[in-house]
């Protein structure tokens, strides 16, 4: 048996369960274990198991490690999978149980520790070194690690050579697009879909429509209630057609009605070295993409010709980038094309899967 555990997400996460334990299902007895008070759950032949949520982040630290810990005891795995660093010294205790052990590093931790609001900006980089030590640590007695990006797997890579980069590519079976649905019929305007916060971009996107005028399609969770307030009694929310959190049905519609996708993320040491999964799923929905000009990014989006890059900061530019392509519907069009072709042939979890049993099947 394996098992995933996280003490962080959801048991709907994209990237834990949709994909990873989906996957890993059709080979191996799969379970996760989480903490969210929704208790035990069997879903696509997986196993959830809920050892009960905490009431906020320090007694989660504390207790939930512990929990998932004598649940592992109960379920005796062979491999456990996990994916919060908060796990780290569980993880290294499961080792000495004689589990397989693997890290899922979603993103670049000590560089995310760096721009958390919640920790006082004095203590910030004495966190961040700490916390790199004790990845650095750990990492080399995990039985392998996988990561998010590449710049993350070449961090770790020093660490641990059983490195690999699993990349949160759209899985194509889900994201099925109406084929037949022409350009002309979609609406002329703008989505984004996705967290929202003021890290990624929300303000200046939506400063960006006094330039445009444009209406935008926005759809995902607030970061906080007073983000949303803010952005409520912004005086271009006018423009803004908010849906909500969509599901998975949901996303797809509005990604067929729209005719550009936005991911202007602001340059964050994380986010710069990041591949948001909407990036790729608005290439997959056959639709221009207008992106922060990020190096990671350029690699994609002018390598394949499948959109505009601007500076995040500057909301002019946005409106720019956004004006020629509704204004010139033809390149638009192309470059929409260009995006889902791409992510046919090379950007799509279908390729990471067979990466990951592959992954599992070394470790086994």
């Amino acid at each position: 048996m394996i098992c995933h555990i996280t003490s962080v997400h959801s048991r709907n996460d994209i990237r834990i369960f949709v994909k990873e334990c989906v996957s890993l299902a059709n080979v191996y007895n799969t379970s996760l274990i989480l903490a969210d008070n929704k208790g035990f759950e069997i879903k696509e032949k997986i196993n959830i198991y809920d050892v009960g949520k905490e009431k906020n982040r320090v007694l989660r630290i504390l207790y939930t490690p512990k929990k998932i810990y004598n649940q592992l005891l109960l379920l005796k795995p062979s491999v456990v999978h996990f994916h919060d660093p908060e796990l780290i010294f569980l993880g290294n205790k499961l080792i000495k149980l004689g589990i397989k052990v693997i890290y899922d590093v979603h993103e670049d931790v000590p560089k995310q520790i760096l721009h958390k609001r919640y920790i006082p900006k004095i203590f910030r980089l004495g966190i961040a070194k700490v916390v790199q030590i004790i990845e650095s640590k750990y990492s080399k007695r995990f039985s392998g690690i996988i990561t998010a990006t590449p710049m993350i797997t070449e961090r770790f890579k020093k660490y641990n050579k059983n490195t690999i980069t699993l990349y949160n590519y759209p899985i194509m079976a889900e994201m099925k697009f109406n084929n037949d649905n022409s350009w002309s019929v979609r609406e002329d305007a703008l989505c984004y879909i996705g967290s929202i916060s003021q890290e990624r971009g929300i303000i200046e996107l939506i400063d960006s429509l006094s330039f445009s005028n444009m209406r935008l399609e926005l759809a995902g969770a607030f970061s906080n209630t007073t983000l949303s307030l803010k952005l409520k009694s912004h005086p271009n929310w006018h423009l803004v057609n908010y849906h909500g959190v969509l599901n998975r049905e949901g996303v797809i519609k509005l990604l067929q009605k729209v005719k550009i996708g936005i991911v202007t993320l602001l340059p964050t040491p994380s986010y710069i070295e990041s591949l948001p999964i909407k990036l790729f799923e608005y290439m997959l929905a056959g639709i221009p993409i207008v992106a922060s000009n990020f190096k990671l990014w350029e690699e994609i989006v002018l390598k394949y010709n499948c959109g505009l890059l601007v500076d995040p900061l500057k909301p002019e530019s946005i409106s720019q980038a956004c004006n020629y392509l509704i204004t010139n519907p033809k390149q638009a069009k192309s470059m929409g094309e260009n995006g889902k072709n791409a992510v046919i042939q090379l950007f799509n979890w279908e390729m990471e899967n067979k990466k990951l049993i592959e992954f599992y099947a070394k470790i086994t």
